[in-house]
């Protein structure tokens, strides 16, 4: 069995979460909010499903500068060095290069996991399990794992692993990676069978990431060993503010996954959503018996269906006669739409300004 204390997570949490406006916004994201109501927010619901896999002092979160003190504030007990700031938004594989060097520079050996900070996990101990057999695959072998997810429905919002044959919970391997598709196409994935939604959870070792780093995208690894120089010490901040702007901005899908030949997952269901949505809110919170999803200090509905109210700082809510219905308000800012229209929101908000 692998060495937990080789074992690390990274969660990334530089999002802006514009998809769940007006409670999600630039300044203060999905991540940092208590979305479901739960009285956890989603970084805490991550770095909760992760304590059986890592000490705390093993955890480490890469997000925006502006974002660090929200981050400490919620994940106190996170070490403060390990909570990394990205100067400047350059997507996912210069985000993960930045950790995975930073965490190779003392640990050599490290076994790395790296999730989103924003999805739910309702099946913990069936997802934890997954982790951990991919952990014990990478631990000794120079390949990548990720967990990919049994797909329920026909999505069109999230990428594919195609892996034919693949059994839950063992390590298969994956023949490749699918863009988001359109319904036909997703229908077409769940009727053949051997499609699943990709988490972007990744697993690997310090070594394995490097190497293929420095294959497939040589200048971002170039960067890292130059800023690598200065990790630990007090010029760190100053390096990485200079040097990691000139990443190539690039998600770690397009520079390492897509082109990989060693690549293999662990699948499941686990109950997993990104949340990407309103409606996926409102079927991953705790619904009435007329299937309203609530969240506020006083909300009341009358002749309401199928609705999701989230007005936690709103005082009294009252609502009657709504079906399928969205109402969600913070700071003063309120949305009122039909769930149906919600792909619409970023458009409403762009008309008259």
């Amino acid at each position: 069995m692998e060495n937990m204390s080789e074992n690390h997570v990274v969660i990334m949490a530089g999002g802006i979460g514009s998809r769940l406006w007006p409670v999600s916004r630039p300044e203060f994201p999905k991540q940092f909010i208590d979305i479901l109501g739960t009285g956890r927010t989603l970084i805490q619901m991550t770095a909760d499903r992760f304590r059986d896999v890592c000490p705390p002092e093993n955890m480490w979160v890469v997000t925006s500068a502006g974002y660090v003190d929200i981050v400490r504030e919620q994940l106190p007990e996170i070490p403060l060095e390990n909570i990394l700031a990205e100067p400047q938004a350059r997507n996912t594989a210069p985000c993960i290069a930045y950790a995975c060097w930073k965490i190779g520079k003392r640990h050599p050996l490290a076994n790395i996991v790296v999730t989103p900070s924003d999805a739910v996990v309702l099946e913990k101990e069936k997802f934890v399990e997954a982790v951990k057999s991919a952990l014990k695959f990478t631990c000794s072998s120079d390949a990548i794992a990720t967990i990919g997810i049994t797909p329920s429905r026909p999505e069109t919002g999230y990428g594919y692993i195609h892996s034919p044959g693949a059994e839950a919970g063992k390590v298969c391997k994956v023949s490749e990676f699918r863009e988001k598709p359109d319904l036909e196409t997703a229908r077409a994935f769940l009727s053949e069978g051997g499609f699943f939604w990709n988490a972007g959870i990744f697993v690997w070792n310090r070594n394995t990431i490097e190497t293929a780093l420095r294959k497939y995208a040589p200048g971002i690894a170039s960067l890292m060993d130059r800023m690598s120089a200065d990790f630990y010490t007090s010029r760190e901040a100053e390096t990485v503010g200079r040097l990691f702007p000139q990443c190539e901005k690039i998600s770690i899908d397009y520079a390492v996954m897509e082109k990989s030949r060693e690549i293999y997952v662990v699948t499941g269901s686990f109950g997993w959503s990104d949340l990407g949505n309103w409606s996926a809110v409102r079927l991953y919170s705790t619904l009435d018996s007329q299937g309203n999803a609530t969240v506020g200090d006083d909300v009341r509905l009358f002749g309401c269906s199928d609705c999701i109210v989230h007005c936690e700082d709103s005082g009294t809510i009252v609502a009657e006669g709504l079906e399928g219905y969205l109402v969600a308000s913070k700071n003063g800012d309120i949305l009122i739409c039909p769930l149906s229209q919600e792909q619409r929101i970023k458009e409403f908000l762009s008309v008259g300004k």
